[in-house]
């Protein structure tokens, strides 16, 4: 008995204090500082608002609070724009007069005390932006029917990002489908044009969360050129020359335009948003599909938005890495595309820290658990300073993520940081020591009465606090003695249970708290009451319409009690009616309907118990013809109990009314009002013909017995219960399961079983015999006999041997029969030799194979787990030492293994490593280090590839060497050949020295693409290549530049891309996409062939041109330029040939049509007449008024452009000057130009315009512009959009 008690003060010593929620105790108790509000990680303020930045923090005394800005030392009071709440570290930061960016920045609070220091995390504060639409003029947009578009809508990057969406003028959403979507980055994607989709009003908005307004593009015009339209209108005017063809873009296979290529790859974090779209074109409009290759989606997480072109999954993990799928098909074929998504973490808890609260002298230990992708780096601090600069403590240890104090003092409180983090991001977690000696407080309420029913368990409390952690006993009624015995069970917070109370057990109870510093007791008061039982229920009626009816409850209770009986029907209160009357006793239905019908419940509560009963009514017809009708039966009713026995009785019992349906069985349930009170099981079953059962009992058990019958219809209500039958204790009859042995020490075994439950262990007074013996060394047992607890620990054994171990029940009434003999081992410890004959065996530039020599099973002192094999690389063989180790790697094979594989080696490396046994208790010590080297591997990809100084025939080349050579380089490999659309010519090869940076290659083509890659070379082998595409120069003019440092050069990178042009009725339109610096760019054009000057024309800010006043017939050379501010060229797009048509003809010879022939025939007989009477109308004298017939019949074929809107004279629209749709108009009709001319493009070029969330302007107007005749009338003033815009987003 001693030792188990020692066991027990072991437990205590080592387990950590918990304060009471009591706020009193709370207030008078010493404590480190604790932030308990902080503002986010990442802090976006409102640019128009004051800052707040939040800090509040607990502790006693009340914490002291202090701040840091960028990393020093942030003094509030020197600020007169910043104050500090009084009582709160909260910073009040006023922004009037000032900017706020001007307070941007990364703060932290300290909040400080006598017992420590707490830190916050690190709040970076930004200002939100909303930065305007950059100015731009979107040129119309013509495409062919059936053709694919993309609608770029790059709004300004905003902080937060801005939420994009489609409008039109009258501020509706833009209706999207399969075939027209709007993408994640806010392009508007058209799979193919339809006539319909013709309009001038393709609006992108954006929205910006913090400020709260919205800005829109420019908006874009789409005219979707129908074949039909074109051929018919361009016949008649172009010498009926077909200018289209017959029919739209035709059918095709579906093609993705986002993302681009067969493959893809993104990463995510774990917890984010993952979402991946894949949009295509195609004609017919393709469908899309995804599926995740070699696993399914998780539906719960996943869904598919934008018509299933975006893939989305909430919440992800790492299953959610691998390869996804996305197809696009049609009846013609369908295209894939391979997205590979890679997870990492940002660190997270798997164990945070928490605060630990020790008596003097105790141990304890904090542990800050986390994980990520990649491994977080754990950091300690104590009181915000690195727990390496801080003072040596011997009682304190940090041991990787955890510290551990031993034998704490009185002033050793702190606060402790453990800061986990990684790339991605870090987690920040404060933990307080606080050492406090106190001595025992009761907690729970003097002199509080507990009033339980009999045969209940009853709970009476004892609340207690101090430390070291008060020992709860209990007494009764001034006893001397503790309460002690099966009846009776200690929970740890100091609880006392007593099972199954009686009568006897009412009085009063003393719970008494003490520790090393002192003691303390209080009393509580117990009284037992007795149960609330139905006597008489309501039984089932059968009732015909329009009389009366009367259900019975009677039930009995305790008489210090209070009852209240409650009805309900069909377990809902009894509705309002005044035919239901509520007795003392009953319920009556007076004038009973067919509403009626339903089951009735009596319900008698007390405050501290309740029965219930039921019972069905039925209502039928009054001259309902008479007829058989089955029902549940009546319950069984007197129930006996005769020839009583130790372990057996007989019970017998009188049928009820089986209504109709022959009982087929009784149901004999049993109530054990000593161990399990309130439960009924379920004892047996006997046919329903017999009405008597012998029953088979177990020792020390308090039996109450009741009777089910049941029929075809169901189950019978319960009889009533019979009287209570106590069986004799006796000697328990089995003994424990699942008995183990292991120890958690090198020097302790640990026996562990799982106890009898009160039913089996047959009588009080329950004890366990713990008998165990070091098997086949010792030949006597050793024994101890505990109670109330379910292991026992054997202190001073050696490490890891085998022992025979048995347990035995035993009672006041003698033990369980002999039990079985269990094997179990003594505790483990750490290994003591380390593996010999370690080799490595390299098997390739990225393998090795490493192989030792098993150890003496003696020394591995446990079970072999395996062996860790830990290695690094110490430097690259290039013959300099890296600056910094990498991490040190470990591998386990598991088991006796004697070799195993390292692979992911990098080539050209000396690696060591060393090998340590590992086996329950951990590792062993390292066997000696063995290095080895890896051979050369083929090296990595150069560092850059760039292409500097183009001349006509020539252009020089500059790259890096690789960052991983992986070997000594031998060289480099350039390849290059012409590209010419997607036409390569012949490829040529060059090999280079291995210290040569720069190439220059002659006799190049001029004004020629061609496409470079290079590599680099070892002894392995030839490594992956850098490519790149360059122009040569087209003209001498690029020549002529002042000479650049090689140096200063800027590289030659690709600027312009999707070069294209179109032809139109008033000139050639000129398409391309620009990324490079220089933003004077100039569209040239020249007849071909013609020596004169190119013409060139200014057009910054676009992505498109019409040039206009080309003469038809004509053929011309078109280029894209970008110049700096010298005016010299620096990027040029190829040169694109544009041939304007002569003129439009058919594709049907009209010359041989029957009616061609006899119209010409007619209009030639017009003209001679005309002839012949202005001939004879001339020889009177008469005059021809050719001039006022010319300028009334002007010639349309020689009708100059209209400059002012770019259209053919004849065929001007009057349509273009008309006010738009959702314009104001005046009430008599007519269209003032000062109110239908207005509109937010007058305002700041339309894109610039702000709104607030209640439609009022942002900023000043910046007045109106003078406008041509071409602009003046192509926006009118129309209402705010802000409320119809915030419904869509």
């Amino acid at each position: 008995m001693g030792v188990a008690w020692f066991v027990l003060f072991l437990g205590v010593m080592t387990t950590a204090l918990e304060v009471p929620l009591d706020s009193k105790i709370r207030e008078e108790l010493p404590q480190p500082p604790t932030i308990t509000q902080q503002s986010p990680k990442n802090y976006i303020v409102d640019p128009r608002e004051n800052i707040v930045i939040r800090c509040e923090a607990k502790g006693k005394p009340q914490p002291r609070f202090s701040w840091t800005r960028n990393g020093t030392h942030f003094d509030v009071e020197k600020d007169p724009k910043v104050t500090m709440r009084p009582g709160s570290g909260t910073l009040l930061i006023d922004i009037s007069g000032e900017k706020a960016e001007a307070y941007e920045g990364v703060y932290q609070c300290m909040a400080t005390n006598e017992h420590g220091t707490a830190l916050s995390n690190n709040m970076v504060i930004r200002q939100s932006r909303s930065p305007l639409w950059s100015k731009e003029r979107n040129e119309p947009v013509l495409v062919q029917e059936g053709a694919p578009l993309v609608l770029q809508c790059r709004p300004p990057a905003g902080l937060p990002p801005p939420v994009i969406f489609w409008m039109d003028n009258n501020f509706q959403r833009l209706r999207q489908d399969e075939r027209v979507s709007q993408a994640l980055n806010g392009d508007l994607y058209f799979s193919n044009l339809k006539v319909q989709d013709t309009r001038s009003d393709y609006i992108c908005y954006a929205r910006f969360p913090h400020t709260q307004t919205i800005q829109q593009k420019q908006p874009i015009t789409v005219k979707v050129l129908s074949m039909d339209a074109i051929n018919e209108t361009m016949a008649a005017f172009l010498n009926d020359t077909d200018f289209f063809g017959d029919s739209p873009v035709g059918e095709r296979r579906p093609s993705f335009v986002v993302p681009t290529g067969a493959s893809s790859s993104k990463m995510v974090l774990r917890g984010d948003v993952l979402e991946m779209e894949c949009i295509a074109e195609g004609l017919p409009t393709p469908s899309i599909t995804w599926r995740k290759e070699g696993g399914d989606l998780d539906s719960s997480r996943t869904s598919f938005k934008n018509f299933h072109k975006t893939l989305r999954i909430v919440s992800v993990t790492e299953a959610d890495a691998g390869v996804y799928r996305c197809t696009a098909s049609n009846h013609l074929g369908s295209v894939h595309h391979v997205i590979t998504v890679t997870v990492r973490a940002a660190p997270y808890w798997v164990k945070a820290p928490k605060n630990l609260v020790l008596s003097p002298k105790e141990t304890g230990v904090i542990t800050c658990q986390a994980t990520g992708d990649p491994k977080p780096d754990i950091t300690w601090l104590i009181n915000g300073i690195l727990i390496a600069n801080a003072p040596e403590d011997p009682s304190r240890k940090v041991e990787g993520d955890s510290l551990t104090f031993t034998d704490v003092q009185t002033g050793s409180s702190a606060v402790y940081q453990c800061n986990a983090s990684n790339e991605y991001g870090y987690l920040l977690a404060n933990s307080f020591i606080n050492v406090l000696a106190e001595p025992p407080r009761i907690l729970t309420a003097p002199d509080k009465v507990y009033q339980v029913i009999t045969n209940t368990a009853a709970f009476l409390d004892c609340a207690s606090f101090g430390s070291p952690v008060p020992k709860i006993t209990w007494f009764k009624d001034g006893q001397n003695s503790a309460l002690a015995g099966d009846r009776y069970e200690m929970h740890e917070n100091g609880t006392l249970e007593i099972r199954a109370v009686l009568k006897l057990n009412s009085g009063r109870y003393t719970c008494m708290a003490m520790n090393a510093l002192g003691n303390r007791e209080n009393h509580v008061y117990l009284e037992v009451k007795e149960p609330t039982r139905i006597l008489m229920q309501p039984e089932y009626k059968v009732v015909q319409r329009n009389r009366d009816v009367v259900f019975e409850c009677k039930a009995k209770h305790d008489p210090t009690l209070v009852t209240v009986m409650t009805w309900l029907k069909d377990n809902e209160e009894l509705p309002e009616d005044e035919r239901l009357m509520v007795g003392a006793d009953s319920l009556t239905i007076n004038d009973v309907t067919e509403g009626d019908e339903g089951t009735y419940t009596c319900i008698v509560n007390t405050t501290l118990d309740q029965d219930s009963a039921s019972a069905r009514l039925t209502v039928v017809g009054p001259t309902a013809p008479p007829g058989i009708v089955s029902e549940q039966p009546d319950p069984p009713k007197d129930l006996e109990l005769t020839d009583q026995r130790e372990r057996s009785v007989q019970l017998t019992w009188i049928p009820g009314d089986d209504h109709n349906s022959p009982i087929r069985k009784f149901i004999i349930q049993y109530e054990d009002a000593l161990h399990h009170p309130g439960i009924w099981k379920n004892l047996t079953e006997v046919p329903g013909t017999k009405t008597t059962a012998y029953l088979k009992l177990s020792p020390y058990v308090s039996y109450t017995f009741r009777v089910l019958a049941v029929n075809e219809v169901g189950f019978s209500k319960p009889s009533t219960p019979s009287r209570q039958y106590i069986t004799k204790p006796a000697a328990p009859d089995e003994n424990p399961s699942e008995v183990q042995g292991a120890g958690n020490e090198h020097n302790n075994l640990i026996i562990s079983w799982k106890p009898l439950t009160g039913f089996q262990s047959n009588g009080p007074g329950l004890q366990y015999n713990v008998s165990w013996r070091q098997k086949d060394v010792e030949k006597d047992w050793t024994s101890v006999t505990v109670a109330n607890v379910s292991k026992f620990v054997v202190s001073g054994t050696p490490t890891f041997v085998p022992y025979e171990l048995m347990v035995r029940a035993l009672n006041d009434f003698g033990s369980a029969p002999e039990p079985r003999v269990v094997i179990g081992y003594s505790g483990e410890d750490l290994p003591t030799a380390a593996p010999d004959g370690v080799q490595v065996l390299v098997q390739s530039s990225t393998l090795a194979e490493v192989r030792w020599e098993p150890i003496p099973l003696r020394t591995v002192r446990g079970r072999l787990n395996g062996y860790n094999v830990y290695y690094w690389k110490e430097r690259s063989l290039h013959g300099h030492h890296t600056k910094h180790h990498k991490e040190q790697r470990v591998l386990t094979f598991s088991g006796n293994r004697t070799h195993g594989k390292l692979p992911g080696l990098e080539p050209f490396s000396r690696y060591a490593l060393n090998v340590r046994v590992v086996n329950g208790k951990g590792e062993g010590p390292a066997s000696s280090r063995q290095q080895f080297e890896t051979p050369e591997g083929v090296p990595g990809l150069p560092v850059f590839l760039e292409v500097i100084k183009p001349t006509l025939d020539s252009l020089t080349l500059e790259w890096g060497p690789p960052s991983e050579r992986n070997g000594i380089l031998t060289g480099y490999t350039l390849k290059y050949q012409t590209l010419n659309g997607t036409e390569l010519g012949q490829l040529k090869e060059i090999s280079l020295d291995s210290n040569q940076t720069t190439v220059t290659l002659l006799n190049l083509k001029y004004s020629t693409r061609y496409r470079f890659s290079l590599s680099a070379n070892t002894a392995k082998g030839e490594g992956p290549a850098a490519t790149r595409e360059a122009v040569t120069i087209v003209d001498e003019a690029f020549i002529e530049q002042p000479s650049l440092n090689v140096d200063q050069a800027r590289p030659f990178l690709p600027a312009f891309g999707n070069v294209s042009s179109s032809v139109r009725e008033d000139g050639a339109v000129v398409s391309w996409e620009y990324w490079g610096p220089d933003k004077n760019l100039y569209v040239e054009y020249i007849v071909e062939n013609s020596k004169e000057d190119w013409k060139k024309e200014l057009v910054n800010g676009s992505q498109s041109y019409l040039i206009k006043g080309l003469k038809a017939g004509m053929s011309y050379r078109v280029r894209v330029v970008a110049k700096d501010q010298s005016d010299v060229t620096v990027h040029s797009t190829e040169e694109l040939l544009v041939t304007l048509p002569a003129m439009a003809s058919r594709q049907v010879d009209i010359a041989t049509q029957g009616w061609f022939i006899g119209l010409m025939c007619a209009i030639a007989l017009l003209i001679l007449v005309l002839l012949i009477v202005c001939f004879i109308r001339r020889n009177k004298g008469g005059k021809y008024p050719v001039k006022e017939k010319e300028d009334a019949h002007a010639d349309p074929e020689i009708q100059p452009m209209k400059d002012d809107d770019g259209t053919f004279g004849e065929y001007s629209d009057t349509e273009d000057h008309k006010p738009l749709k959702g314009s104001r108009t005046p009430s008599n009709g007519t269209v003032k130009k000062d109110d239908s001319d207005d509109s937010l493009v007058d305002y700041g070029e339309g894109g610039d315009v702000q709104f607030n969330e209640d439609g009022s302007f942002i900023g000043q107007y910046s007045g109106r512009k003078e406008r041509d005749t071409a602009e003046g009338n192509e926006s009118s003033e129309a209402p705010s959009p802000v409320n119809a815009m915030n419904s869509f987003v």
